[in-house]
């Protein structure tokens, strides 16, 4: 993401101090705000509004091009002066060309002094958690001795391979996504995925410079 940070007091009167989301589950509208108030924590930031996520169904987001304007305006809205992120999973497709693709689209949605992240999780969100699966032993069901796979990123249905491993039970997206977004290990998610560190990348740069544009 490139931009041009205003200097002098003009930086501080435009310090991002709001952020939305678009996200494609319900997991995600709990899980990514617990994770983004982390992220702004780490990184000393407590004075931004984490909105609750817009949910979008992500074929109709991606293919009707009214839903698509609909929802970013909408985000655009309740964001105000700060930022709009838009976070889906890859699944299949490339996330370079994903993103590429909306960002571009977004760009004649969204203000030009509006910022906007786009970010792809590499197959899907939880592949962050099969990252740092090893924080996660123990916990909601997991094994103690819970390892996290080779290429967390390979992995095609992440939900399944955490489901495998619960104990009498299985993966509840809603309630499991955000209690793992909650605990597990930043550092080792950043060391393992690259997706994630394209996510982080976007929130560090967007919570310690609050730049405006893309």
């Amino acid at each position: 993401m490139s931009a041009q940070c205003p200097s002098g007091s003009a930086f501080w009167d435009r310090v991002m101090n709001s952020l939305i989301a678009i996200v494609e589950g319900d997991g995600e509208v709990r899980a990514l705000p617990a994770l983004l108030r982390r992220i702004a924590s780490r990184l000393g930031r407590y004075d931004v509004t984490i909105q609750t996520p817009i949910r979008v169904h992500r074929d109709k987001f991606l293919n009707d091009s009214h839903e698509f304007r609909r929802m970013l305006r909408l985000a655009s809205t309740k964001a105000r002066d700060g930022r709009v992120m838009v976070l889906l999973d890859a699944d299949d497709d490339c996330p370079v060309t994903l993103m590429r693709k909306i960002k571009e689209g977004a760009r004649s949605i969204i203000p030009v002094s509006q910022s906007l992240s786009v970010v792809i999780a590499q197959k899907e969100y939880e592949a962050w958690l099969l990252a740092a699966a090893d924080s996660l032993a123990g916990q909601r069901g997991l094994p103690v001795d819970l390892v996290a796979p080779p290429n967390p990123e390979s992995i095609r249905n992440a939900k399944g391979w955490l489901s495998e491993r619960i104990a009498n039970g299985r993966y509840h997206e809603v309630s499991d996504q955000a209690a793992f977004s909650a605990t597990f290990d930043i550092d080792q998610a950043l060391a393992a995925s690259r997706s994630f560190r394209k996510f982080y990348k976007e929130c560090e740069e967007a919570l310690r410079s609050g730049s405006a544009g893309v």
